[in-house]
């Protein structure tokens, strides 16, 4: 009893702060078919060629940022700083949590005055710098204004979407973003294929309305009260959380009045299994979060996700009857939509592993 009222405490903590309301995203119109990034020498040379419209003296700016070995949507969001105040001041803004965080996408974003390399990675790098920042709401609505073929890294574009779906507890559309991540994008990079199936997995365990579901909306209201973002939407959601809350006490003190010690078989309300006082123990924890900067990090706190990265970390070294042995008793039992995901998963990483052993 006593940690559901601490619970209520921390979503009531904080009400008084109030700013507007979130849109809702869009949604992205799906191309299907297989996806390529650009070539990195294909990239650098359509970076130099727009460079070189706007700015005639930064050869030498223009060599550092790309003789590093920065991600290839970091270098070209670094030439468009270069060469343009206003993406520079952007991408900056973007990045510091000492600026407010912005609640519109950026006029110049949707300017078709602006060559289409310019706008179109500019905003994949305006969206993965709120995602990073956990600006999930307006990189979601910068997302909806670009589409991954147009993009020099759609596998970038993909995953930091799903990153933000994820985080807004948008399962369908996590989901949706991550197939074609695993399914369609043909040179991701494995880092972001062990995330995204992660988070996969970690969605199978998500159930309406439990202690998770509880938390995970804590979560989100807390992320938004650091944002400064306490208006309607938050306020919304305090009180989606104070009503289950209060009918979890409710369902809690009513079995006690029945005289039965341990409510539910030491279950939650809904039936989830939980701890013998009671209350469900939370499988879903929240891997995206810390992954966008480092995979290792990741933890789902479920089995069937804690398999599967430890199949992947030794997916290379595998003979193939191993390989379709573990593949087989991965999937098995799963939906056929899962199991479609779980197998393109392992498709990629034995591409990648082949691809590295030569």
């Amino acid at each position: 009893m006593v940690r559901l009222f601490a619970l209520v405490a921390l979503v009531v903590a904080g009400t008084s702060v109030a700013l507007a309301d979130d849109k809702k995203p869009q949604k992205e119109e799906s191309s299907f078919g297989a996806i390529k990034g650009v070539d990195a020498a294909e990239a650098q040379k359509q970076a130099e060629a727009w460079l070189n419209t706007v700015k005639k003296d930064g050869q030498a700016e223009f060599k550092k940022i790309w003789e590093s070995d920065r991600p290839l949507i970091d270098k070209v969001s670094a030439t468009l700083a270069l060469g343009d105040a206003d993406a520079a001041k952007l991408l900056a803004e973007a990045r510091t949590s000492d600026e407010t965080a912005p609640t519109a996408v950026p006029a110049v974003l949707n300017d078709k005055t602006k060559p289409a390399f310019y706008r179109n990675n500019l905003a994949l790098a305006y969206a993965k710098a709120l995602t990073s920042r956990k600006v999930y709401e307006e990189a979601l609505e910068t997302f909806a204004t670009v589409k991954a073929d147009d993009v020099v890294d759609p596998s970038a574009y993909y995953f930091h979407k799903a990153v933000c779906q994820y985080e807004l507890m948008l399962k369908d559309d996590a989901d949706a973003s991550i197939d074609r991540l695993l399914g369609d994008v043909t040179d991701s990079p494995e880092r972001y294929l062990r995330v995204a199936a992660l988070m996969h997995f970690d969605m199978l365990s998500w159930q309406e309305k439990d202690l998770g579901w509880v938390a995970r909306k804590m979560e989100n209201i807390q992320r938004r009260l650091d944002l400064k973002r306490g208006g309607k939407q938050t306020q919304k959601q305090q009180k989606e959380v104070l009503v289950r809350l209060d009918e979890m006490i409710k369902e809690i003190e009513n079995k006690q009045k029945q005289g039965q010690g341990d409510p539910n078989g030491g279950s939650c309300p809904n039936g989830a299994p939980g701890d013998k006082d009671g209350f469900g123990k939370d499988k879903s924890t929240k891997p995206a979060q810390d992954t966008i900067k480092s995979a290792d990090k990741l933890g789902t706190g479920n089995a069937e996700a804690k398999k599967i990265q430890e199949v992947a970390e030794n997916w290379g070294k595998l003979p193939e009857k191993e390989r379709a042995k573990a593949l087989v008793e991965l999937t098995r039992g799963l939906p056929a939509q899962d199991r479609a995901v779980i197998e393109a998963y392992f498709k990629r990483l034995a591409e990648l592993s082949d691809k590295n052993g030569k």
